[in-house]
């Protein structure tokens, strides 16, 4: 086992860091949204605003060392907005027929509305929050075409999720274990609780092995993953097996064509495989397309300085400042 001292994140202040405003935004139906704001470090006027959006089963949280240095970027200074997905993190629960990508788009755009209803946007989304993103410009494609600069698609795809790897077993709608566990979260919800709160080291392993690739990963990060896929109920994961399942939206990548494109992932990613990414870079040319070897699902946490430096560099792009500067 290692020691504490021996761990580089053994102090790091895992969801503590600070907002700036914590604000609720109410969704088109009346569901309440968490959202926070951080301003540029330095005090300055901001220059875009980057939206980061989680995938599922997480929450905000998830971009801790993101929030934390992309405030500190000078050229472009950026303002952040960090919000959880309904039925996540500090939002509201809804029912079966809100957990939708559909409607996740829907919020997401009442967060735009709201809380940057004006200036260039950069849209950052991971996993199930990228599948988010690409909604969007699926449903609001006047958006796009006014403010959306650029867009970052991290571990994420563009459909048929579940076809290959690790994520059939897990997302697959057709997954007799998730269907189980739902219909019993409906009338017995504490005990699935209690069942996998009694299967801690179970889930904690399968944390390590899901999230992150084959080099050593920090006890502390993990620790945290659990902590946070902790807070989100069976029930919820349940009532998003549907829409995971059915997610197919190669064609609304066309929305994307006009603005700066990152897509990257890591190339021990069992929930979305490496050929997820390749696939919407091939339907997307022009896009940047970031392989990060050894890396897993939850490549912002395990390898954030090689995500957060591919981030400034699109933000920089976005914003228009020259290369060398």
């Amino acid at each position: 086992m290692r020691r504490k001292a021996d761990d580089p994140y053994a102090d790091e202040p895992f969801g503590e860091l600070p907002a700036d405003r914590v604000s609720t935004i109410a969704a088109d139906d009346g569901v309440a949204l968490s959202v926070e704001e951080i301003d540029p470090a330095d005090g300055g006027a901001p220059d875009l605003t980057a939206i980061l959006v989680h995938g599922f089963a997480l929450s905000r949280l998830c971009w801790h060392f993101q929030r934390r240095d992309l405030a500190r970027l000078t050229g472009p200074r950026v303002a952040q907005i960090l919000y959880d997905h309904r039925s996540h993190g500090r939002s509201q629960r809804t029912d079966a027929a809100g957990s939708t990508i559909e409607q996740l788009a829907r919020d997401l755009e009442a967060v735009i509305r709201v809380a940057a209803p004006e200036g260039p946007l950069v849209l950052i989304g991971h996993s199930m929050g990228g599948m988010v993103v690409i909604a969007l410009a699926e449903l609001f494609p006047e958006l796009f075409a006014a403010r959306v600069r650029g867009v970052a698609l991290i571990g994420t795809s563009a459909g048929e999720v579940g076809k290959q790897g690790l994520p059939r077993p897990l997302l697959s709608k057709y997954n007799p274990l998730t269907r189980l566990l739902g219909r019993f979260a409906d009338w017995q919800p504490g005990l699935v609780e209690l069942i996998r709160a009694a299967g801690g080291q179970l889930t904690r392993a399968g944390v390590r092995t899901i999230g992150f690739g084959s080099r050593e990963v920090s006890p502390r990060l993990v620790d945290f993953m659990v902590a946070m896929l902790d807070v989100t109920p069976v029930r919820v994961l349940a009532d998003f097996v549907d829409t995971l399942g059915s997610h197919n939206r190669y064609a609304a990548l066309a929305g994307l064509r006009e603005c700066r494109v990152l897509v990257l992932g890591g190339d021990e990613d069992w929930m979305t495989p490496w050929s997820h990414a390749e696939r919407i870079a091939e339907e997307l040319p022009h896009s940047t397309l970031v392989r990060v070897r050894g890396a897993g699902h939850l490549v912002m946490l395990e390898r954030p300085d090689v995500v957060t430096g591919h981030l400034a560099v699109l933000l920089r792009d976005c914003a228009g400042i020259p290369s060398s500067e």
